[in-house]
Protein backbone atom coordinates (compact mmCIF):
# COMPACT_ATOMS: atom_id res chain seq x y z
CA UNK A 1 0.00 0.00 0.00
CA UNK A 2 1.18 3.51 -0.85
CA UNK A 3 -0.11 6.32 1.36
CA UNK A 4 -1.87 9.20 -0.39
CA UNK A 5 -1.88 12.16 2.02
CA UNK A 6 -4.58 13.88 -0.06
CA UNK A 7 -7.00 11.13 0.92
CA UNK A 8 -6.19 11.21 4.66
CA UNK A 9 -7.51 13.68 7.19
CA UNK A 10 -5.18 15.13 9.81
CA UNK A 11 -6.68 12.78 12.40
CA UNK A 12 -6.05 9.79 10.14
CA UNK A 13 -2.45 10.87 9.56
CA UNK A 14 -1.92 11.23 13.29
CA UNK A 15 -3.36 7.77 13.97
CA UNK A 16 -1.11 6.25 11.32
CA UNK A 17 2.00 7.94 12.67
CA UNK A 18 1.22 6.86 16.24
CA UNK A 19 0.28 3.33 15.20
CA UNK A 20 2.39 0.84 17.16
CA UNK A 21 4.08 3.49 19.30
CA UNK A 22 4.85 2.93 22.97
CA UNK A 23 5.67 5.61 25.55
CA UNK A 24 5.18 4.09 29.00
CA UNK A 25 4.15 7.54 30.23
CA UNK A 26 0.62 8.71 29.29
CA UNK A 27 1.48 12.38 29.85
CA UNK A 28 4.52 12.18 27.56
CA UNK A 29 2.40 10.52 24.86
CA UNK A 30 -0.30 13.20 25.14
CA UNK A 31 2.29 15.95 24.83
CA UNK A 32 3.94 14.34 21.81
CA UNK A 33 0.58 13.84 20.09
CA UNK A 34 -0.34 17.47 20.72
CA UNK A 35 3.00 18.76 19.45
CA UNK A 36 2.96 16.55 16.36
CA UNK A 37 -0.56 17.69 15.51
CA UNK A 38 0.62 21.31 15.71
CA UNK A 39 3.56 20.55 13.42
CA UNK A 40 1.35 18.73 10.90
CA UNK A 41 -1.11 21.64 10.86
CA UNK A 42 1.74 24.07 10.26
CA UNK A 43 3.12 21.89 7.47
CA UNK A 44 -0.27 21.88 5.75
CA UNK A 45 -0.64 25.63 6.16
CA UNK A 46 2.88 26.68 5.11
CA UNK A 47 3.76 23.90 2.68
CA UNK A 48 7.03 23.27 4.57
CA UNK A 49 7.49 19.53 5.13
CA UNK A 50 8.65 18.31 8.53
CA UNK A 51 12.27 17.22 8.93
CA UNK A 52 12.02 13.70 10.33
CA UNK A 53 15.07 11.64 11.14
CA UNK A 54 16.07 8.18 12.23
CA UNK A 55 19.60 7.58 13.44
CA UNK A 56 21.25 4.17 13.21
CA UNK A 57 24.62 3.05 14.51
CA UNK A 58 26.07 0.49 12.07
CA UNK A 59 27.98 -1.55 14.64
CA UNK A 60 27.19 -4.75 12.69
CA UNK A 61 26.72 -5.41 8.98
CA UNK A 62 23.53 -7.47 9.20
CA UNK A 63 19.98 -6.27 9.73
CA UNK A 64 16.95 -8.26 10.84
CA UNK A 65 13.23 -7.44 10.86
CA UNK A 66 13.52 -5.77 14.26
CA UNK A 67 15.85 -3.15 12.79
CA UNK A 68 13.25 -2.21 10.17
CA UNK A 69 10.53 -1.19 12.63
CA UNK A 70 11.65 2.47 12.94
CA UNK A 71 12.43 2.49 9.21
CA UNK A 72 8.80 1.60 8.51
CA UNK A 73 7.71 4.58 10.62
CA UNK A 74 10.14 6.86 8.73
CA UNK A 75 8.65 5.55 5.47
CA UNK A 76 5.16 6.59 6.67
CA UNK A 77 6.35 10.16 7.25
CA UNK A 78 8.07 9.99 3.88
CA UNK A 79 4.89 8.97 2.07
CA UNK A 80 2.97 11.76 3.79
CA UNK A 81 5.30 14.19 2.02
CA UNK A 82 7.82 14.97 4.76
CA UNK A 83 11.62 15.05 4.53
CA UNK A 84 13.00 11.67 5.63
CA UNK A 85 16.58 11.79 6.92
CA UNK A 86 18.39 8.49 7.44
CA UNK A 87 21.29 9.39 9.70
CA UNK A 88 24.27 7.05 9.81
CA UNK A 89 25.93 7.26 13.22
CA UNK A 90 29.42 7.30 11.79
CA UNK A 91 30.71 9.08 14.91
CA UNK A 92 28.28 7.89 17.61
CA UNK A 93 29.08 4.31 16.58
CA UNK A 94 32.65 4.82 17.76
CA UNK A 95 31.24 4.99 21.31
CA UNK A 96 28.07 2.89 21.02
CA UNK A 97 24.76 3.64 22.71
CA UNK A 98 24.76 2.40 26.33
CA UNK A 99 20.97 2.80 26.69
CA UNK A 100 20.08 -0.90 26.81
CA UNK A 101 23.43 -2.32 27.90
CA UNK A 102 24.72 -3.49 31.29
CA UNK A 103 28.32 -2.83 30.32
CA UNK A 104 30.32 -0.55 28.04
CA UNK A 105 30.28 -1.38 24.35
CA UNK A 106 33.47 -2.25 22.50
CA UNK A 107 35.07 0.77 20.80
CA UNK A 108 35.08 0.57 17.01
CA UNK A 109 37.27 2.10 14.35
CA UNK A 110 35.92 4.60 11.83
CA UNK A 111 36.84 2.19 9.00
CA UNK A 112 34.76 -0.62 10.55
CA UNK A 113 31.79 1.69 10.97
CA UNK A 114 31.86 2.96 7.39
CA UNK A 115 32.16 -0.56 5.98
CA UNK A 116 29.05 -1.58 7.91
CA UNK A 117 27.26 1.62 6.89
CA UNK A 118 27.38 0.63 3.22
CA UNK A 119 25.44 -2.57 3.86
CA UNK A 120 23.02 -0.72 6.18
CA UNK A 121 21.92 1.71 3.50
CA UNK A 122 21.54 -1.07 0.92
CA UNK A 123 19.27 -3.01 3.27
CA UNK A 124 17.41 0.09 4.51
CA UNK A 125 16.31 0.89 0.96
CA UNK A 126 14.20 -2.26 1.05
CA UNK A 127 11.91 -0.16 3.27
CA UNK A 128 12.71 3.47 2.45
CA UNK A 129 12.25 5.15 -0.93
CA UNK A 130 15.84 5.88 -2.03
CA UNK A 131 14.67 8.71 -4.30
CA UNK A 132 13.16 10.57 -1.35
CA UNK A 133 15.65 9.74 1.41
CA UNK A 134 18.35 12.12 2.60
CA UNK A 135 21.44 10.24 3.81
CA UNK A 136 23.62 12.02 6.36
CA UNK A 137 26.63 10.99 8.47
CA UNK A 138 27.06 12.54 11.91
CA UNK A 139 30.86 12.71 11.66
CA UNK A 140 30.14 15.66 9.37
CA UNK A 141 29.51 17.83 12.45
CA UNK A 142 30.53 15.83 15.52
CA UNK A 143 34.14 15.43 14.36
CA UNK A 144 34.41 19.23 14.09
CA UNK A 145 33.37 20.03 17.69
CA UNK A 146 36.12 21.44 19.89
CA UNK A 147 36.78 20.60 23.53
CA UNK A 148 35.22 23.96 24.35
CA UNK A 149 32.10 22.93 22.45
CA UNK A 150 31.93 19.71 24.47
CA UNK A 151 32.19 21.64 27.74
CA UNK A 152 29.34 23.89 26.61
CA UNK A 153 27.13 20.90 25.67
CA UNK A 154 27.89 19.12 28.95
CA UNK A 155 27.01 22.23 30.99
CA UNK A 156 23.32 21.65 30.27
CA UNK A 157 23.21 18.35 32.19
CA UNK A 158 23.99 16.99 35.64
CA UNK A 159 25.68 13.74 36.61
CA UNK A 160 22.53 12.92 38.60
CA UNK A 161 20.46 12.99 35.41
CA UNK A 162 22.71 10.38 33.84
CA UNK A 163 22.93 8.18 36.93
CA UNK A 164 19.14 8.19 37.20
CA UNK A 165 18.96 6.20 33.96
CA UNK A 166 18.01 2.61 34.71
CA UNK A 167 21.04 0.92 33.16
CA UNK A 168 23.56 3.33 34.71
CA UNK A 169 21.88 3.17 38.11
CA UNK A 170 22.00 -0.62 38.17
CA UNK A 171 25.67 -0.64 37.21
CA UNK A 172 26.46 2.03 39.81
CA UNK A 173 24.61 0.16 42.56
CA UNK A 174 26.46 -3.07 41.69
CA UNK A 175 29.81 -1.33 41.59
CA UNK A 176 30.25 -2.14 37.90
CA UNK A 177 32.34 0.34 35.91
CA UNK A 178 30.69 3.23 34.07
CA UNK A 179 33.17 4.78 31.67
CA UNK A 180 33.20 8.52 31.23
CA UNK A 181 32.97 8.31 27.44
CA UNK A 182 29.57 6.60 27.78
CA UNK A 183 28.18 9.91 29.09
CA UNK A 184 29.19 11.52 25.79
CA UNK A 185 26.71 9.46 23.77
CA UNK A 186 23.51 11.36 24.72
CA UNK A 187 25.33 14.64 24.12
CA UNK A 188 26.35 13.47 20.66
CA UNK A 189 22.88 12.23 19.77
CA UNK A 190 21.29 15.36 21.18
CA UNK A 191 23.58 17.50 19.04
CA UNK A 192 22.52 15.49 15.97
CA UNK A 193 19.01 16.93 16.43
CA UNK A 194 20.50 20.42 16.55
CA UNK A 195 22.65 19.91 13.44
CA UNK A 196 19.70 18.48 11.48
CA UNK A 197 17.21 21.07 12.81
CA UNK A 198 14.89 18.13 13.38
CA UNK A 199 11.15 18.41 13.85
CA UNK A 200 10.72 14.72 14.68
CA UNK A 201 13.06 11.94 15.78
CA UNK A 202 12.11 8.26 15.64
CA UNK A 203 13.63 5.72 18.03
CA UNK A 204 13.05 2.72 20.24
CA UNK A 205 11.61 2.93 23.74
CA UNK A 206 15.18 2.74 25.07
CA UNK A 207 15.90 6.12 23.43
CA UNK A 208 13.63 8.27 25.64
CA UNK A 209 16.51 9.93 27.52
CA UNK A 210 18.54 10.61 24.38
CA UNK A 211 15.61 12.06 22.41
CA UNK A 212 13.53 13.83 25.07
CA UNK A 213 16.09 14.90 27.69
CA UNK A 214 19.24 15.40 25.60
CA UNK A 215 17.88 16.23 22.14
CA UNK A 216 15.08 18.61 23.14
CA UNK A 217 17.19 20.39 25.78
CA UNK A 218 20.07 21.04 23.39
CA UNK A 219 17.73 22.24 20.66
CA UNK A 220 16.17 24.74 23.06
CA UNK A 221 19.65 25.85 24.15
CA UNK A 222 20.44 26.56 20.48
CA UNK A 223 17.25 28.53 19.90
CA UNK A 224 15.37 25.75 18.11
CA UNK A 225 11.92 24.39 18.80
CA UNK A 226 12.33 20.98 20.49
CA UNK A 227 11.68 17.90 18.39
CA UNK A 228 8.78 15.49 18.76
CA UNK A 229 9.79 12.00 19.89
CA UNK A 230 8.17 8.97 18.24
CA UNK A 231 8.95 5.84 20.25
CA UNK A 232 8.48 2.25 19.11
CA UNK A 233 8.64 -0.99 21.11
CA UNK A 234 11.20 -3.70 20.46
CA UNK A 235 9.93 -6.38 18.09
CA UNK A 236 9.75 -9.85 19.69
CA UNK A 237 11.68 -12.60 17.95
CA UNK A 238 10.51 -15.98 16.73
CA UNK A 239 9.96 -17.08 20.34
CA UNK A 240 7.33 -14.33 20.68
CA UNK A 241 8.79 -13.11 23.99
CA UNK A 242 12.37 -11.88 23.90
CA UNK A 243 13.40 -8.97 21.68
CA UNK A 244 14.55 -10.04 18.23
CA UNK A 245 18.30 -10.49 18.41
CA UNK A 246 20.96 -12.31 16.43
CA UNK A 247 22.75 -13.19 19.68
CA UNK A 248 19.57 -14.83 21.02
CA UNK A 249 19.07 -16.80 17.80
CA UNK A 250 15.45 -15.66 17.44
CA UNK A 251 16.00 -13.20 14.59
CA UNK A 252 14.68 -13.13 11.02
CA UNK A 253 17.46 -11.73 8.79
CA UNK A 254 16.64 -9.37 5.95
CA UNK A 255 18.98 -11.47 3.83
CA UNK A 256 16.91 -14.61 4.50
CA UNK A 257 15.40 -16.26 1.42
CA UNK A 258 11.68 -15.57 0.82
CA UNK A 259 10.81 -19.13 1.85
CA UNK A 260 12.89 -18.93 5.01
CA UNK A 261 11.49 -15.52 5.97
CA UNK A 262 7.92 -16.69 5.38
CA UNK A 263 8.46 -19.90 7.37
CA UNK A 264 10.08 -18.08 10.29
CA UNK A 265 7.19 -15.62 10.55
CA UNK A 266 4.75 -18.54 10.54
CA UNK A 267 6.65 -20.02 13.49
CA UNK A 268 6.11 -16.89 15.64
CA UNK A 269 3.43 -17.45 18.34
CA UNK A 270 -0.03 -16.06 17.56
CA UNK A 271 0.05 -13.59 20.47
CA UNK A 272 2.87 -11.62 18.82
CA UNK A 273 0.91 -11.04 15.60
CA UNK A 274 -0.78 -7.77 16.66
CA UNK A 275 2.66 -6.19 17.09
CA UNK A 276 3.90 -7.65 13.80
CA UNK A 277 0.88 -6.12 12.03
CA UNK A 278 1.42 -2.69 13.53
CA UNK A 279 5.20 -2.58 13.27
CA UNK A 280 6.10 -4.42 10.06
CA UNK A 281 3.25 -4.12 7.56
CA UNK A 282 2.10 -1.30 5.29
CA UNK A 283 -1.48 -1.63 6.56
CA UNK A 284 -3.40 1.39 7.89
CA UNK A 285 -5.05 1.52 11.34
CA UNK A 286 -8.45 0.98 9.67
CA UNK A 287 -7.25 -2.13 7.82
CA UNK A 288 -5.72 -3.58 10.99
CA UNK A 289 -8.85 -2.84 13.01
CA UNK A 290 -10.97 -4.66 10.41
CA UNK A 291 -8.68 -7.72 10.50
CA UNK A 292 -8.78 -7.80 14.30
CA UNK A 293 -12.58 -7.52 14.26
CA UNK A 294 -12.80 -10.46 11.83
CA UNK A 295 -10.44 -12.46 14.05
CA UNK A 296 -12.47 -11.69 17.18
CA UNK A 297 -15.73 -12.63 15.46
CA UNK A 298 -14.34 -15.92 14.20
CA UNK A 299 -14.54 -14.87 10.56
CA UNK A 300 -10.75 -15.10 10.24
CA UNK A 301 -8.61 -18.00 11.50
CA UNK A 302 -5.39 -17.02 13.37
CA UNK A 303 -3.39 -19.16 10.93
CA UNK A 304 -4.86 -17.32 7.95
CA UNK A 305 -4.09 -13.93 9.52
CA UNK A 306 -0.50 -15.03 10.15
CA UNK A 307 -0.21 -16.13 6.51
CA UNK A 308 -1.41 -12.69 5.39
CA UNK A 309 1.19 -11.04 7.59
CA UNK A 310 3.95 -13.37 6.38
CA UNK A 311 3.05 -12.73 2.75
CA UNK A 312 2.92 -8.96 3.30
CA UNK A 313 6.34 -8.85 4.99
CA UNK A 314 8.01 -11.07 2.39
CA UNK A 315 6.47 -8.94 -0.37
CA UNK A 316 7.99 -5.79 1.16
CA UNK A 317 11.50 -7.23 1.08
CA UNK A 318 11.41 -9.58 -1.92
CA UNK A 319 8.48 -8.49 -4.11
CA UNK A 320 5.01 -9.95 -4.80
CA UNK A 321 6.15 -12.84 -7.01
CA UNK A 322 8.65 -14.11 -4.45
CA UNK A 323 6.02 -13.76 -1.70
CA UNK A 324 3.54 -15.83 -3.70
CA UNK A 325 6.17 -18.53 -4.27
CA UNK A 326 7.11 -18.54 -0.59
CA UNK A 327 3.49 -18.98 0.42
CA UNK A 328 2.98 -21.79 -2.09
CA UNK A 329 6.13 -23.45 -0.76
CA UNK A 330 4.86 -23.18 2.81
CA UNK A 331 1.48 -24.66 1.92
CA UNK A 332 3.08 -27.51 -0.02
CA UNK A 333 5.74 -28.41 2.52
CA UNK A 334 4.16 -27.57 5.86
CA UNK A 335 0.41 -27.84 5.48
CA UNK A 336 -0.15 -30.53 2.86
CA UNK A 337 2.67 -32.71 4.21
CA UNK A 338 1.83 -31.94 7.85
CA UNK A 339 5.29 -30.65 8.57
CA UNK A 340 5.53 -28.72 11.87
CA UNK A 341 6.03 -24.97 11.50
CA UNK A 342 8.18 -24.83 14.62
CA UNK A 343 11.45 -26.73 14.30
CA UNK A 344 15.15 -26.23 15.03
CA UNK A 345 17.32 -24.43 12.51
CA UNK A 346 20.68 -25.65 11.23
CA UNK A 347 23.02 -23.26 9.43
CA UNK A 348 24.62 -24.87 6.40
CA UNK A 349 28.41 -24.61 6.12
CA UNK A 350 30.11 -24.35 2.73
CA UNK A 351 31.02 -27.65 1.10
CA UNK A 352 29.06 -29.93 3.44
CA UNK A 353 27.72 -33.19 2.04
CA UNK A 354 24.29 -34.65 2.70
CA UNK A 355 25.77 -37.13 5.18
CA UNK A 356 27.71 -34.42 7.03
CA UNK A 357 24.61 -32.27 7.44
CA UNK A 358 22.59 -35.17 8.87
CA UNK A 359 25.28 -35.81 11.47
CA UNK A 360 26.02 -32.18 12.30
CA UNK A 361 22.32 -31.29 12.62
CA UNK A 362 21.83 -34.10 15.14
CA UNK A 363 19.28 -35.96 13.02
CA UNK A 364 21.18 -39.24 13.28
CA UNK A 365 23.32 -40.93 15.91
CA UNK A 366 26.09 -42.01 13.56
CA UNK A 367 27.34 -41.83 9.99
CA UNK A 368 26.27 -45.46 9.51
CA UNK A 369 22.71 -44.59 10.48
CA UNK A 370 22.81 -41.68 8.05
CA UNK A 371 23.92 -43.95 5.19
CA UNK A 372 21.21 -46.50 6.03
CA UNK A 373 18.44 -43.87 6.05
CA UNK A 374 19.63 -42.37 2.78
CA UNK A 375 19.75 -45.85 1.20
CA UNK A 376 16.17 -46.46 2.40
CA UNK A 377 15.04 -43.18 0.76
CA UNK A 378 14.12 -41.82 4.18
CA UNK A 379 15.83 -38.44 3.77
CA UNK A 380 14.01 -35.60 1.98
CA UNK A 381 14.63 -31.89 1.43
CA UNK A 382 11.38 -30.00 0.75
CA UNK A 383 9.84 -33.32 -0.27
CA UNK A 384 12.64 -34.31 -2.65
CA UNK A 385 14.52 -37.54 -1.88
CA UNK A 386 18.26 -37.18 -1.21
CA UNK A 387 19.85 -40.47 -2.29
CA UNK A 388 23.59 -39.76 -2.39
CA UNK A 389 25.36 -39.37 0.98
CA UNK A 390 28.50 -37.92 -0.65
CA UNK A 391 26.68 -35.31 -2.77
CA UNK A 392 26.98 -31.63 -1.81
CA UNK A 393 23.97 -30.59 0.23
CA UNK A 394 21.56 -28.86 -2.21
CA UNK A 395 20.77 -25.76 -0.17
CA UNK A 396 18.26 -24.29 2.30
CA UNK A 397 14.92 -25.93 2.97
CA UNK A 398 13.15 -28.31 5.34
CA UNK A 399 15.16 -31.47 5.92
CA UNK A 400 13.07 -34.46 6.95
CA UNK A 401 14.45 -37.75 8.26
CA UNK A 402 11.92 -40.53 8.64
CA UNK A 403 8.45 -39.41 9.69
CA UNK A 404 9.10 -37.25 12.74
CA UNK A 405 12.53 -35.64 12.57
CA UNK A 406 12.70 -32.17 10.99
CA UNK A 407 15.29 -29.41 10.74
CA UNK A 408 15.09 -26.13 8.87
CA UNK A 409 18.36 -25.76 6.94
CA UNK A 410 19.39 -22.14 6.43
CA UNK A 411 22.24 -20.67 4.43
CA UNK A 412 25.12 -19.12 6.32
CA UNK A 413 24.91 -15.32 6.43
CA UNK A 414 27.52 -13.70 4.18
Amino acid sequence: MTIDPRQMSLDEQLELLFQGTEYGDPELERNMRRELRQRLEEAQRTGRPLRVYLGVDPRTSDLHLGHTVPMRKLRQFQELGHTAIFLIGSFTSLVGDPSDKDKARKLMSFEEVMANARTYTEQAFKVLDPERTVIRYNHEWLSKLTFGDLIHLASHFTVQQFLARDNFRKRYDKGDPIHLHEFFYPLMQGYDAVALEADVQIGGTDQTFNIIVAGRKLQEAHGQRPQVGIFLPLLPGTDGKMKMSKSLGNHIPLKASPEDMYGKIMSVPDEAMPLYMRLLTRWTPKEIAALEADLQAGRLHPRDLKMRIAREVVEIFHGPEAAARAEAHFVRVFQQREVPADMPTYTLRPGQTVLEVLVAAGLVQSRNEARRLIQQRGVRLDGQVLDDPRAPFPGPGVLRVGKRRFVRVAEAEP
